[in-house]
């Protein structure tokens, strides 16, 4: 029975990592093959490893989630410009390249924050989709929206567009919702209860990247939103 237990949950693993290795593959192909910028291959990389979240309800034990999290700031720091170990890189090019196009810690920093929320809140892995999502969707479309449309700048401590903000709420609010819609089906909470919570997050997730600076957002507003749904849940 354990031996099945610890078979079904390594299982769930290679399935977390052959999804972490083709969307590395596929975001490296996308300048070529649809001739976006690497700034767009980055953001959709940045948003599709938020959906690792999804798999959580299936591990039995909550180790297996921190273990694939905690794996890929090993591979993002050695796949980045810092690495003492540049072959690797070189086998990752995709993941590289992404990267030294990007905040040369941001894949990193994110990789830590999504690692630091699995390992207190895997149990309750809707805690750990406040903080994710609006940094994996929500800052993917500020980016995108913001460099394409962006017309009205403004600035506190870097320069923002009032455009991007506005897709910042939008895509986190989606997001989440959507995952609050997907957890209660496997967690005691009504889904209707907490759409107000998720208006506020993303709120929260929208003012707190407006004011962050290049690559620290990526830990401020996970951080920040995990800990505004934890208060309105009053949990802490």
């Amino acid at each position: 029975m354990i031996l099945e237990e610890v078979f079904a949950n390594v299982s769930w693993m290679l399935i977390c990592y052959a999804y972490i290795l083709l969307i590395i593959f596929v975001s490296s192909k996308m300048d070529t093959s649809l001739h976006v910028s690497r700034r767009v291959s980055r953001k959709f990389l940045h948003a599709m490893i938020g959906n690792l979240l999804f798999i959580i309800p299936f591990f039995t034990a909550n180790i297996y989630p921190v273990l694939v999290s905690a794996s890929f700031i090993l591979v993002t720091f050695l796949a980045s410009p810092f690495s003492p170990f540049r072959n690797f890189g070189r086998r990752l090019k995709g993941l590289a390249d992404i990267t030294e196009e990007g905040h040369k810690f941001g894949l990193i920093l994110y990789a830590i924050s999504y690692t630091f929320l699995a390992l207190f809140f895997t149990s309750k892995p809707y805690i750990i989709a406040a903080g994710i999502l609006p940094m994996a969707y929500g800052d993917a479309a500020a980016s995108i929206i913001g460099e394409r449309y962006g017309k009205r700048k403004y600035r506190f401590i870097v320069e923002k567009s009032l455009e991007g903000s506005i897709a910042m709420f939008f895509a986190s609010f989606l997001s989440f919702t959507i995952s609050l819609a997907f957890f209660s089906l496997f967690y005691a909470f009504s889904f209707f209860n907490k759409i107000f919570m998720a208006v506020i997050v993303a709120g929260v997730a929208t003012l707190v990247e407006g004011l962050s600076p290049k690559g620290l957002d990526n830990v401020t507003v996970p951080f920040s939103c995990a800990f505004v749904f934890l208060l309105l849940n009053g949990s802490v």
